[in-house]
């Protein structure tokens, strides 16, 4: 599924004078993520997570090249995560300051949007140094140009990856660096794999090392590596996670015990963490390990994980 993104100014969409265009251009289920903003939208709940979610104010259809293109008007809003911590010198997050994104969810998130005032210096810019374009015969491409980021709590966007909670799921999902045991197993999963992303992005916010150094041969990401660190970091995986998965013949005998296949690396969370910037590393660890669980059903709902003591802890007020 490809996209792209482009700003507009439209009168009738509430307080906001400037929306953006996500307009699709290929692939398949162009329409999924419109349907997720209508079931989300269907549903009569008082939630307070449902204002971080990133509004949908219409949609529309374009005919063009012989298509149709799905477009769908968005509030505005600045940079992704990814690109904020690569503008940060050392790309580092203290712990108390991950806290409250960690309240809300860390998979597709973008900062709010600038103010007004800042969103009209942006388009006067644009409108004074245009952004590099090429232009065909049927149709110009712009460069991308990316909104400052703005105050307040990161949004979730872009749900066109989002399931039904109410439909059976074993299609491979998730980049290979963050994947789910469960995933990499070939075998079904629901929700608890997003407690599993949220404990590996939580991580890559605040420690310079990764969790998972991965292995690629030929171009592939090795399976097996990926596991073998997974071993290393989390201990054997418990018998009744190995008897329900597909894929786990191929590392683990009928007793259990791993083949070494490939062998288990010297990598521990108390090691990768030594650069972590904060007082409270074990806390912090302690909530990871339990976002982190071989089997599905160890992993805590999000509500239990949002209530874990780390995370409750109040933050330190300056003296």
């Amino acid at each position: 599924m490809v996209h792209h993104s482009f700003g507009g100014t439209f009168a009738d969409y509430g307080e906001s004078t400037y929306v953006v265009l996500k307009i699709y251009v290929s692939g398949q289920g162009r329409e999924h993520e419109l349907n997720v903003y209508t079931h989300m939208d269907s549903i009569e709940t008082d939630h307070p997570g449902k204002k971080f979610v990133r509004k949908l104010f219409d949609h529309f259809y374009v005919d063009k090249c012989g298509f149709r293109h799905l477009c769908l008007v968005h509030q505005p809003l600045g940079i992704n995560t990814s690109e904020f911590l690569r503008l940060r010198n050392d790309r580092r997050v203290t712990l108390e300051s991950i806290k409250s994104v960690i309240h809300i969810q860390l998979n597709n998130l973008l900062l709010p949007a600038p103010s007004p005032a800042a969103l009209s210096a942006f388009e006067e810019q644009e409108l004074q140094r245009p952004a590099p374009r090429k232009i065909l015969e049927d149709r110009t491409i712009y460069t991308t140009s990316h909104l400052p980021a703005g105050d307040g709590l990161p949004l979730l966007s872009d749900p066109g990856e989002a399931r039904f909670g109410d439909e059976d799921h074993s299609e491979s999902i998730m980049p290979d660096y963050y994947r789910a045991p469960e995933v990499m197993l070939k075998s079904n999963w629901d929700y608890k794999v997003d407690i599993w992303s949220v404990g590996m992005v939580a991580w890559d916010l605040v420690s310079p090392n990764t969790i998972i150094e991965g292995k690629v041969i030929d171009g592939i990401f090795d399976d097996g590596a990926h596991i073998a660190e997974l071993v290393a970091l989390l201990g054997p995986p418990p018998p009744e996670f190995l008897k329900k998965m597909d894929m786990s013949w191929v590392f683990w005998d009928e007793s259990g015990n791993w083949k070494n296949l490939v062998p288990i690396p010297d990598r521990t969370f108390e090691n990768l963490a030594v650069n972590i910037q904060d007082e409270d590393v074990k806390g912090f660890l302690g909530w990871l390990r339990r976002a982190l669980q071989w089997n599905p059903a160890d992993r805590p709902t999000a509500l239990e994980l949002l209530m874990d003591p780390w995370l409750m802890k109040a933050r330190r007020l300056p003296t």
